[in-house]
């Protein structure tokens, strides 16, 4: 068997509402559906979050064409090296997600040829359903408190918020309001990305702490594991990494500096499936539970990372997904994605186990084609802002 062709279609799906955070909102997610075909009629399918941009994943692509057409697609790590070494993207990280959906394809292909879900293949299930959080987008204290009840209400038990305001009141008030809509029992997780000095993290961090916080992500940056080290040793929330690992080299790192509590991980960020079970088992070494981080992902990339969800002990705290924001998905028979109380079964066909709905992918291809600007981050303050971090 070898591989024929890739292909590659962009795809605009819009939003039930606005995703907001300091630098921008956005309408809708832009991913890209990544095909790849076969000799032998197998065609297994991948995606590729636009991150830092599609045209950047498109361009990715196909330079990665010379590297993969006329490969084995069952020889994942001889595929990843050649990508890796002969190709020279050896952990360029902006490339990372085109390779990935390349990779997890790959998979799909191995998965169907085996007649086997992946999920056999990373391991076999440790757990049947695999969980998500509630993201709540950045509104007025007194809207987020009638959004986390919504969430509570459909199910969610963890609640996601990004924090690293001008006024660190409005943080406050925030998380408060989260509480009092989400209910005693919901774990709230705030975000920082890396938006605070050292000092303000603690200090806000302990403001905070009386409304009950499950998770600290990111509070300083990312670079200085040091810093995250002292912070962690004098706030009473665990912290929580994820710029600082983005890979499973910085894993490592996050490891050996005693940095966090916990790690976020990323298929897309490192490359590939493959790579998301090996940084869970370097963290599960270390005694560390894990979660799963995401750029922003449509139903193929999901339920790929479901598998490796389901198969490895340590993604005990729930994952990132865009649940509470997509209207639509690319799915046949489920789209949107059918959650329910925050969690989604394993899927049982062979491969990743999911099919296209023709229909969606040519119309959100189509809306793509027609206005993909609308899709990207966008504020007219902060285009013309100079962002100053960190916040003391």
């Amino acid at each position: 068997m070898r591989i024929t062709n890739l292909r590659a279609t962009p795809l605009a799906v819009p939003f039930r509402q606005p995703e907001r955070w300091a630098f921008g909102t956005r309408s809708g997610l832009v991913s890209i559906l990544v095909e790849v075909e076969t000799d032998d009629g197998v065609t297994g399918i991948g995606e590729a979050a636009a991150y830092p941009s599609a045209d950047i994943v498109l361009a990715v692509l196909r330079s990665l064409e010379d590297l993969v057409v006329g490969e084995d697609p069952m020889r994942i790590e001889r595929l990843s090296k050649r990508i890796e070494l002969v190709g020279t993207w050896h952990h360029v990280k902006a490339s990372s997600p085109a390779i990935a959906a390349v990779e997890m394809a790959c998979w799909d292909i191995v998965g169907k040829i085996c007649g086997q879900p992946l999920v056999n293949l990373f391991g076999g299930r440790v757990r049947d359903e695999v969980e998500f959080f509630y993201y709540l987008s950045q509104q007025a204290p007194a809207q987020m408190a009638v959004d986390a009840a919504h969430g509570a209400d459909e199910g969610f038990r963890t609640f996601y918020l990004k924090v690293g305001a001008d006024d660190p009141a409005l943080d406050i008030a925030r998380v408060e309001a989260v509480r009092d809509g989400a209910g005693a029992d919901a774990l709230i997780r705030v975000d920082a990305n890396e938006s605070w000095s050292s000092g303000a993290a603690i200090r806000i961090i302990k403001q905070m702490e009386p409304f009950g916080l499950e998770l600290v992500e990111q509070p300083v940056s990312g670079r200085n594991l040091q810093e995250m080290a002292y912070v962690r040793a004098r706030v009473d929330t665990p912290i929580l990494a994820n710029e600082a690992s983005w890979t499973r080299y910085d894993q490592l790192e996050v490891i050996r500096h005693g940095a966090a509590d916990a790690v976020s991980l990323d298929n897309q960020m490192d490359g590939g499936l493959l790579n998301l079970k090996r940084g869970a088992g370097l963290c599960e070494v270390a005694g560390l539970p894990v979660l799963k981080h995401s750029l922003g992902e449509l139903g193929v990339a999901v339920c790929a990372a479901v598998h490796v969800l389901a198969s490895t002990p340590n993604f005990l705290p729930a994952s990132q997904s865009y649940a509470s924001f997509l209207l639509d998905d690319i799915l046949a028979d489920a789209s949107p994605l059918p959650y329910k109380s925050g969690r989604l079964r394993v899927p049982t066909e062979p491969g990743i186990g999911v099919r296209l709905d023709k229909e969606r992918v040519e119309k959100y291809a189509e809306l793509y084609q027609r206005g993909a600007r609308a899709f990207a981050f966008a504020d007219s303050e902060a285009m013309v802002a100079t962002p100053v971090l960190p916040k003391s």
